[in-house]
C-alpha cells in the first residue's frame, strides 16, 4: 500500500467516477484501475461496487476512506514541515480573520510577513468570530484573529486565546463634510445624526445597538445592512456617519474620526489557536508577526488602542 494508491482511491471515492478521477490525477484510466485493483488485493477486500455507470463504496471502502484522507493529510504536512527546515523558504499559513480586521491589522500583518518570508503561501479565510472559531476547531485554519465585544467570551474547546489589543469604537464621517466639530461625541448626539449601520452579522453592530437600547435612544438610520467596505464608501460620500473600530480609518484621509464617549465602546482583539496541534515554523512565525504588529499599532495610536 502506497500514497499513490491511496490518493487514487480517495479521488475515485470523491468523484464517483474512474475516468474523471484519472483525468484529475493526470493518469491513464487503465493505470488508475490497476492501482485500485492492487490496493484491493493487498487489503484483501473490494473497495468499490462497480456497476455500469455507477461507482459506490463498499463497507470496506467506507472504513478506509477517512483513514486514507488522514494519511494523505499527514503526508502533506510532513512535506511542508521538511521544507520549512530549510529556513522558511516554503510552507503555508492558513489565517482566519474578521472583515474589519482584514482592512486594518491583518493588512499590516500580511505585508510584514510576506516581506520577511516571500516563499510561504498565505491563505486567508474571512468571516465572523464564531464561524472562524468553528473553522479553527475543525482544523480548517491554523490560527484566527477574532474579536470579543462587551466581555463576550470566545467559545471553543482546546484553544489558546491571546488578547492582543483593546480597541475603541469611533465615529467616522466624511473629511470633506464633517458634521461633528468637536474631538468627541456622545451617544445621545450620535443618535441625532444620519447613521450608516453595518450588517447584523458584525459583532460591533450588536454592541452599538445594545448601547443605544440601554440608553433608551433610537439611532437615525439612513442605511443599514451594508458590509464594511460599502459603509466606508457611503460615509466618504457624505451620506451619514458610522461607528467603526479605531484602526479602520487609519491612513484614510477621506475619513475623519472622533472618539465616542458616554458610553465608550470597545472590543478586544484576540489571537486564537489550538492547543493540541504543534505549529509549523511558518505558523509560529506568523503568530510572532501578529503580536509584533499589534504592539506597533498600539504605540502608533495610544489614544484608542491599548495593549492587553
Amino acid at each position: 500500500m502506497n500514497l499513490e494508491q491511496l490518493r487514487g482511491f480517495v479521488t475515485v471515492a470523491e468523484l464517483g467516477h474512474f475516468t474523471r478521477a484519472a483525468e484529475q490525477l493526470h493518469l491513464a484510466q487503465p493505470s488508475l484501475s490497476r492501482q485500485i485493483s492492487t490496493l484491493e488485493q493487498e487489503l484483501g477486500a473490494e473497495l468499490f461496487h462497480r456497476a455500469r455507470g455507477n461507482i459506490s463504496l463498499t463497507a470496506a471502502g467506507e472504513t478506509l476512506l477517512p483513514r486514507a484522507r488522514r494519511m494523505l493529510t499527514d503526508a502533506d504536512a510532513i512535506r511542508t514541515e521538511m521544507a520549512e527546515l530549510a529556513g522558511l523558504q516554503r510552507g503555508r499559513v492558513r489565517l482566519g480573520a474578521t472583515p474589519t480586521l482584514c482592512i486594518s491589522l491583518i493588512a499590516e500583518v500580511l505585508r510584514a510577513f510576506h516581506d520577511a518570508h516571500p516563499g510561504v503561501e498565505l491563505q486567508l479565510v474571512e468571516g465572523g468570530s464564531n464561524l472562524l472559531i468553528e473553522h479553527l476547531a475543525a482544523g480548517a485554519v491554523d490560527m484566527a484573529v477574532v474579536t470579543m465585544s462587551e466581555g463576550r467570551p470566545v467559545t471553543g474547546t482546546a484553544l489558546v486565546r491571546t488578547p492582543l489589543l483593546t480597541e475603541e469604537l469611533v465615529v467616522v464621517s466624511s473629511a470633506d463634510q464633517p458634521p461633528i466639530a468637536d474631538a468627541a461625541i456622545d451617544l445621545e448626539r450620535l443618535s441625532t445624526l444620519p447613521l450608516v449601520a453595518l450588517a447584523e452579522s458584525y459583532d460591533l453592530r450588536g454592541s452599538t445597538d445594545a448601547a443605544f437600547e440601554a440608553a433608551g435612544l433610537t439611532p437615525s438610520l439612513v442605511v443599514e445592512g451594508a458590509e464594511m467596505d460599502a459603509v466606508l464608501r457611503f460615509v466618504e460620500r457624505g451620506i451619514g456617519v458610522a461607528v467603526v473600530p479605531a484602526t479602520v480609518p487609519v491612513d484614510r484621509p477621506t475619513l475623519r474620526s472622533v472618539r465616542l464617549t458616554n458610553p465608550q465602546l470597545e472590543r478586544t482583539i484576540v489571537l486564537a489557536h489550538r492547543t493540541d496541534v504543534n505549529p509549523t515554523r511558518a505558523a509560529a512565525a506568523m503568530r510572532a508577526v501578529i503580536v509584533h504588529t499589534a504592539d506597533y499599532l498600539a504605540a502608533r495610536s495610544p489614544e484608542t488602542l491599548h495593549p492587553v
